[in-house]
């Protein structure tokens, strides 16, 4: 039942059947009628075209990304609006939107970027007909010299009409949108016509300028589908690193360089080094497959039968919800992409239980926003992580999978601590096994984790990502007959048509990441910042680690671990393996702290999603969420300092470093807590907080250092009298004051 009723039934069991629905964003259109299944049926179609391509009909790689970006861009312009749309507006009708009738100008500025851009599709259409027809690769002069500017600039328009004119209806396409997706079509058709020459000739002194302005056309359509999909950080970003490749004459230091021409600049950011590159690559592939394969278990409603598990499991111990929260957001994470996305899976259902028992409603968003975060570092998927660092890096994916192993599992442990001690400082009570769903019963339906355990299978077996993706995307399928959701023909399309919509973003996000990646691929900035870091390991290593981690974190607020990941990999990775760090733990200290972007404020995105959920301040939230994942952050400093957490040592090294990382973890939470067997003082505190950095490097000594610190705080704390038996716990209707 949804929570709200969770909450005012203390005897109805909870039960989770909406999380594995995706709520729509502010300005996410809803269609009805025919319009509802053209748009759909072009969805499946979409998802369809990869399916068929990666498993059946290879396309040459160049045109398949082009098609793939394409389809993203032109689709999503059509789903998601300028502005929030009708119905999520308080004080509006859903469908419709006050608003005056359309007046002169509106008119004038649509038919101005109208007729831009049905100008240029014209043109590429007669390119593309003269070869259809008369079988001429030699497009028609006067397409080639005319069509460019008209293009860029009725797409700029139609941008422009849609941030000034808000649509009236959220159930039909808006006429500015559809101008953008037909735009986008031109200049990918463009694109596309062209490959084999831009191949030769794109970043190159001998690039047309019609080139230029199909690159710039495509450019405007990526920043305004990210605006809309992903929010303006990114743009910003983007925009700042697209700046920089004109401004560099004129900037001082490490940031100088000569400067590029217009036509050569972005003719190179569509190659394989830029928005072609690794981004595109995974997001045309992997991304796409697993979350196709996301949308086949959503059918299947296997997202409420993990988190139905993790309640059975844990929701009658001491401060159950919030350790519910860690258990399903680890599960969950291996189907969900995003942290936010987690956040709002779980977190509708756990938010409001965590309040129930006695939470405070930023600290209960704030802990669900850090459990949904471990959900990007959780093998086998990593919300895509993996497969970015595998195609950056050239280590085989299996090799990654184990490696990210140990430390998800010091992350989620971090997190239960954290919860644990929490709840018995302010002893909090779980929640009465009669509100709980029944763990035997709900054994009975293991069968729904058989996808899970297929797809891990066949990864072990040495089969392709792709072809292990696509056996438990039909493992889902042939396990839903033994469900009541059981995948017929409706199904199916609704799957198909569901994953293609939960992609939209990660193309448009990934795109951005590739204009990122191009930019510091051409300037050099990369291989300049790796001389700095550098410089700075000259005085200390760790230090270069410390300046890493904070460039990490600077880069990943605001935008997806994805694109975070991609760019910080680029700039950061190439300067810590020149400090002799391994491959390896450099990508994984660079991931892994892009991840814990989500949660460090000043934007934190994830945290954000919690508090809209709990209705509480967001910076406060996120501040809570900070220091809740507090213990994750020290996680990567110790694979720096020993491998061994990576599985990269023998078994005797790695059962060692495991221990020390787990003491450590457990040491620091208790310290950032305030609880070690008893309520602690600031002075046991700072104690315990010493010991546990102490114990980053797992070395005897340090081990041991830790060791005696913690067995003389606890004789001070008996002694202190401090391990006396807490006091009654508050009913779970009452928050207790904290």
């Amino acid at each position: 039942m949804p929570p709200a009723q969770a909450q005012g039934d203390s005897d109805a069991p909870i039960v989770a059947v909406a999380v594995d629905e995706d709520l729509p964003a502010s300005n996410q259109r809803s269609f009805t009628g025919s319009r509802h299944l053209v748009f759909a049926a072009a969805c499946a179609g979409y998802t369809l075209f990869h399916l068929a391509v990666m498993n059946l009909y290879p396309l040459e790689s160049w045109t398949y990304r082009l098609l793939h970006l394409a389809g993203g861009l032109a689709l999503g312009f059509l789903l998601f609006g300028a502005h929030p749309v009708p119905g999520t507006i308080p004080g509006t009708i859903p469908g419709t939107i006050p608003g005056k009738r359309r007046g002169a100008g509106d008119l004038a500025l649509l038919g101005l970027a109208g007729a831009g851009v049905f100008y240029g599709l014209a043109a590429i259409a007669a390119i593309w007909g003269n070869w259809w027809i008369f079988g001429s690769a030699a497009a028609p002069g006067w397409a080639m010299t005319s069509f460019g500017l008209p293009l860029t600039i009725g797409t700029a328009l139609a941008v422009l009409h849609g941030w000034i004119f808000r649509a009236r209806r959220n159930d039909r396409f808006a006429r500015s949108d559809v101008l953008l997706a037909l735009a986008t079509v031109a200049a990918m058709a463009y694109l596309i016509f062209f490959v084999r020459a831009l191949q030769m000739r794109a970043g190159m002194p001998m690039a047309l300028p019609s080139d230029m302005w199909a690159a710039i056309t495509a450019i405007i359509l990526i920043f305004e589908a990210v605006r809309r999909m992903a929010g303006l950080a990114l743009v910003v970003i983007a925009g700042v690193f697209v700046g920089y490749a004109f401004a560099g004459p004129w900037l001082p230091g490490i940031l100088a360089h000569s400067g590029y021409a217009p036509k050569r600049f972005f003719s190179y950011l569509f190659t394989d080094n830029g928005i072609l590159g690794a981004p595109i690559a995974i997001s045309s592939t992997y991304i796409i497959l697993f979350v196709v394969f996301a949308a086949f278990l959503q059918t299947t409603r296997v997202g409420a039968y993990f988190v139905n598990v993790a309640f059975a499991m844990a929701g009658h111990r001491r401060g159950g919800p919030a350790k519910v929260a860690v258990f399903s957001s680890g599960l969950m994470g291996m189907i969900n992409g995003t942290s936010a996305g987690n956040v709002v899976a779980t977190g509708s259902l756990t938010i409001p239980l965590m309040q129930k028992v006695g939470y405070r409603r930023q600290t209960a968003a704030a802990i669900e926003a850090a459990a949904s975060t471990g959900g990007q570092i959780m093998p086998p998927i990593m919300g895509a992580g993996a497969f970015i660092m595998a195609e950056i890096t050239g280590i085989p994916y299996m090799d990654i999978v184990w490696a990210a192993l140990i430390p998800a599992v010091l992350y989620f442990a971090s997190i239960y601590f954290m919860v644990d001690l929490m709840a018995q400082k302010f002893a909090m009570m779980g929640l009465p096994r009669s509100a709980l769903p029944n763990l035997a019963g709900l054994m009975k339906q293991a069968y729904l984790f058989s996808p899970i355990i297929v797809l891990i299978g066949a990864l072990y077996m040495g089969y392709s990502v792709i072809r292990c993706g696509t056996l438990a995307m039909m493992t889902a399928a042939v396990v839903s007959w033994l469900t009541p959701h059981r995948m017929g023909p409706r199904q199916l399309f609704n799957a198909l048509d569901t994953g293609a919509r939960m992609t939209f973003q990660l193309v448009a996000v990934c795109a951005a990441a590739g204009i990122i990646v191009g930019v510091i691929a051409l300037t050099g900035i990369g291989t300049r910042f790796s001389a700095l870091l550098l410089g700075i390991a000259d005085q200390s290593q760790l230090l270069a680690m410390v300046f890493s981690m904070l460039v990490a974190i600077v880069l990943g607020m605001g935008m997806p671990t994805t694109a975070a990941y991609a760019v910080a990999a680029s700039v950061i990775a190439p300067g810590l393996i020149n400090l002799g760090i391994a491959p390896l733990t450099a990508h994984f200290f660079i991931f892994y702290f892009a991840v814990m972007s989500a949660i460090t404020p000043p934007v934190a995105l994830a945290a954000y999603a919690g508090a809209a959920l709990a209705q509480s301040d967001p910076m406060k939230t996120s501040v809570e969420a900070f220091r809740i994942g507090l213990a994750a952050f020290v996680v990567p400093y110790m694979f720096f300092f020993s491998d061994a957490l990576l599985l990269q040592g023998g078994p005797v090294a790695t059962i060692h470093v495991v221990a020390s990382a787990l003491l450590g973890i457990y040491l620091l939470s208790c310290g950032v807590i305030g609880w070690f067997f008893g309520k602690a003082a600031w002075p046991a505190r700072v104690l315990l907080v010493a010991s546990a950095l102490g114990m980053l490097k797992a070395g005897l000594l340090t081990d041991l250092g830790g060791l005696a610190v913690a067995a003389a705080l606890l004789i001070w704390q008996k002694r202190a009298g401090r391990t006396a038996a807490p006091p009654q716990a508050a009913p779970t209707h009452h928050r207790p004051r904290h």
